[in-house]
């Protein structure tokens, strides 16, 4: 039976949308979808066979093994505790400034980014550990929640970061470029978010009131700096030199970084068996969800293709005569739209296979348009109202923090954040300038 290509664009674009509007979990949508679109579109049996073949090459593809290897990373400093101890280091560092815990928030929260692969473990740990001694010392639920959701988000910039791998694999863009390409702009947006919290607490000082805290001399203040955030942040300098350098591929760095992890904690004595195999459960789950959804994705952007829909869009975008620039603006606003209602996986498995021919059509540099890509995924977990932090701010947060508080709280966040992809957008070299000179 011949489709013509509008009609299978309906069914694959808009059947999986409205799975995924109806809760249907991610992975099973595409599944549902992908049986419809593979019996209808690629022919019968001859279609099953080809959906099997596909699923078993996309979770065999080489360029996806950093995806459990930075998961691992995260999970081991959460669960032998270090991540505490690199919070104290750099509390001890801050001085009294306005907003002084949602600051080190910030700061702790860039730290973690650099060591973790995961956005919402971040967020949860530093939401489970700092926002119960903020609301304690009388912080307004909205100083104390943005700051951990809009840090969280940042992490998805600042590698090892899994999704940027999983999005380098699947748009064809380079992974080890893309990962060094969100680092000026994550660490841009945490100088922006400190900033903030500062000027806002100055102008409104009832939001966050000055509490008395422990002055550390000499080298008490700087032990745990020397001891514990030094040799942490090691590991993301030796994962990016490693990578920039050419010594090793992105999965080898990955791989370096997760034994260089493991070794740490051996050497502070904090790694047990049993917070070993927690951080290996959570890294199984988390993996596997990544690695079952990109089994769908695979065979997704295939039958769009063989259908002809993602050339007919194609066509039909570039037809109307619009300059690429102005494409590339609308993409970015779709993205936002789309952040909305799906998560930032269904959003690169709807988009891509329309987004990337478009791209290479006009030649535009593709690091570029990734860094872009990924600023877009990072405000999509920040929307009201089903962001992915909002709902792990909530489910971390004190009974006091309503939904209204996380809403507000965020709202600055989200504003910096389309500010930084307006700078991106206008201004290339925010994002391609370090991959550039380090590449």
């Amino acid at each position: 039976m011949m489709m013509s290509w509008q009609a299978a664009a309906w069914l694959m674009l808009g059947g999986s949308t409205v799975l995924l509007l109806l809760g249907l979990p991610v992975a099973f949508s595409f599944l549902v979808i992908n049986l419809v679109g593979a019996w209808l579109i690629l022919g019968g049996d001859a279609g099953m066979v080809q959906l099997a073949r596909n699923a078993v090459q996309s979770v065999m593809n080489f360029a996806l093994t950093p995806i459990p290897l930075f998961v691992l990373m995260g999970e081991v400093l959460f669960h032998t505790g270090l991540a505490v101890k690199v919070i104290d280091g750099i509390e001890r560092l801050i001085r009294n400034v306005p907003g002084r815990l949602a600051v080190v928030a910030v700061v702790a929260g860039t730290v973690f980014s650099a060591i973790s692969g995961s956005t919402i473990a971040t967020t949860a740990m530093l939401g489970s550990l700092m926002l119960p001694v903020m609301i304690a010392r009388g912080y307004h639920p909205v100083i104390a929640t943005g700051p951990i959701m809009a840090i969280g988000a940042v992490d998805m910039l600042i590698p090892p970061s899994a999704l940027t791998v999983l999005l380098g694999s699947l748009s064809g863009i380079s992974i080890a470029k893309l990962l060094i390409g969100g680092v000026v702009p994550g660490l841009l947006l945490s100088v922006a978010f400190v900033a903030y919290i500062i000027v806002r607490v100055k102008l409104q000082p009832a939001l966050a009131p000055a509490t008395a805290f422990q002055k550390y001399e000499g080298w008490e203040k700087l032990r745990p700096l020397f001891q514990y955030v030094l040799p942490l942040v090691s590991i993301f300098v030796i994962v990016v030199a490693s990578m920039s350098a050419g010594w090793a591929t992105p999965t080898e760095s990955a791989a370096i970084g997760a034994l260089a992890t493991v070794v740490l904690a051996l050497a502070y004595r904090a790694l047990t068996v049993n917070n070993l195999l927690q951080a290996l459960h959570g890294t199984a789950a988390i993996s596997g969800m990544i690695l079952f959804i990109i089994l769908g994705a695979t065979t997704f952007s295939q039958i769009l293709s063989f259908s002809g829909a993602s050339n007919g869009l194609v066509e039909a975008i570039t037809g109307q005569g619009f300059p690429p620039m102005v494409v590339i603006a609308l993409m970015m606003a779709t993205l936002i739209f789309l952040g909305v209602f799906v998560e930032q996986v269904s959003m690169m498995m709807i988009t891509l296979p329309i987004f990337m021919p478009l791209v290479q059509k006009f030649g535009v540099d593709l690091v570029w348009f990734g860094v872009m890509y990924l600023i877009c995924m990072q405000l999509g977990m920040l929307l009201p109202p089903h962001g992915m932090l909002l709902m792990t701010m909530k489910g971390v947060a004190p009974p006091q923090v309503t939904m209204g508080h996380i809403f507000l709280a965020v709202t600055p966040f989200i504003i910096m954040s389309v500010l930084m992809l307006a700078l991106v957008f206008f201004a290339p070299a925010v994002a391609v300038w370090l991959p550039n000179v380090l590449g």
